[in-house]
């Protein structure tokens, strides 16, 4: 709910700041939030539900309740993804408790403004994402009227009324053990510079051909089509030791801090994409090196040449750069070329010990013009057979 920032006031108030002008009827404003005679009285119960409170303030009373400015009001809201209501009563205490949390942080110097701005940002961005899709998938499908003339309303108020506190109480469970996987990486970091500027593993999987599907498939099959895809790949990354940093519907992105378990996972869904009659092909473009992340995302030429080398990825096949090769290379996963591989195996033979064991073969293909970044040199990676 973007607060309106811009109303000017007809008097002062205790704190010196300025109270807006008496607000018209609703109806006049047209504020989408603000109880009308026309409105569901089951919609508004059920958003009181939700929000634990009643309507009670405008944006200028909610702000000046918190003991913040209309301003920095403003801009928490717009970061956290509301839209604009004008000055309608229909902010709550948790509006105001929210705020004045905010500001707290920041007024105690544990938070600049800015980087409160930025937990809001990111903070909405996650979960408008997560209350869209329970509501479209999740409750969708739990609420349907049980008996003829029921509304979906009536039939969501109890659902929600008993589902509330247990997802609430999972979220901050989930939220607590990513934070504390996200807090021991930063921890192992070797320099305050790598918490934002690290060395990652970064790589894009892509479904062949999804532009013609969507023009054969029906709207429902293809959603089941990419909702099967994302959620194999998430599993996927996830049980290997990766992070999904997002989903774009054809295609995923993931990251891992060694080169090792990127290529375990970047293979393991070519095979496991490959063997499933329902997925079209897959193609994975892999880069290692330095990497910026915001808010969760990940950016920078790493990003960028991971990207590029998947839309040149052969089918069902993965392709990484010269500096992912050498990573592999460096820590014993794969071999400089199949000749030394050869050659260490023979020598181990004649001294009666076990030869180097590599789980990744390397073979380099063609330097190539890639848009934006120059000539790059890719390689082909598969996974060795045991005993190879």
């Amino acid at each position: 709910m973007t607060v309106d920032d811009t109303g000017s006031g007809e008097g002062e108030g205790v704190d010196g700041r300025v109270d807006p002008p008496p607000l018209s009827d609703s109806s006049e404003r047209g504020d989408p939030l603000a109880p009308e005679p026309g409105d569901d009285p089951l919609a508004l119960r059920l958003e009181q539900l939700i929000l634990g409170a009643e309507r009670r303030y405008t944006p200028f009373q909610a702000a000046r309740s918190a003991g913040v400015s209309m301003e920095l009001a403003s801009r928490f809201w717009r970061a956290m993804g509301f839209a604009d209501i004008g000055q309608a009563k229909a902010l709550t205490e948790a509006d105001v408790l929210a705020l004045r949390r905010l500001a707290g942080l920041v007024e105690a110097g544990l938070l600049s403004e800015a980087m409160a701005v930025q937990v809001a940002r990111s903070t909405g961005q996650t979960t408008a994402r997560l209350a869209e899709w329970q509501i479209d998938s999740f409750l969708e499908g739990l609420t349907e009227p049980p008996e003829p003339g029921m509304t979906r309303t009536e039939v969501t108020y109890p659902i929600v009324e008993l589902l509330l506190p247990e997802l609430e109480e999972f979220l901050v469970y989930v939220w607590r053990r990513q934070l504390a996987a996200s807090a021991g990486r930063v921890v192992q970091a070797a320099d305050d510079d790598e918490m934002v500027d690290r060395r990652l593993a970064v790589g894009f999987a892509d479904l062949v051909g999804f532009t013609r599907l969507t023009r054969r498939m029906e709207e429902e099959e293809l959603g089941e089509l990419v909702e099967a895809f994302e959620t194999t790949a998430a599993d996927l990354v996830a049980a290997r030791g990766g992070r999904l940093i997002k989903t774009l519907g054809d295609e995923v992105l993931y990251a891992a801090d060694d080169a090792g378990t990127a290529a375990d996972i970047a293979l393991l869904l070519v095979e496991t994409m490959s063997n499933d009659e329902t997925m079209p092909e897959l193609r994975v473009g892999m880069a290692f090196g330095t990497v910026t992340t915001r808010m969760g995302d990940v950016f920078g030429t790493t990003v960028n040449l991971a990207s590029r080398l998947t839309s040149i990825a052969p089918r069902d096949a993965v392709l990484v750069d010269s500096a992912f090769a050498e990573e592999l290379i460096r820590t014993g996963d794969a071999p400089a070329s199949e000749a030394q591989a050869a050659e260490e195996a023979a020598t181990a033979e004649k001294e009666g010990e076990e030869p180097p064991v590599y789980r990744f073969a390397l073979q380099p293909m063609w330097q190539r013009p890639v848009r934006g970044l120059g000539v790059v040199e890719p390689w082909l990676l598969t996974r060795r057979a045991l005993g190879e």
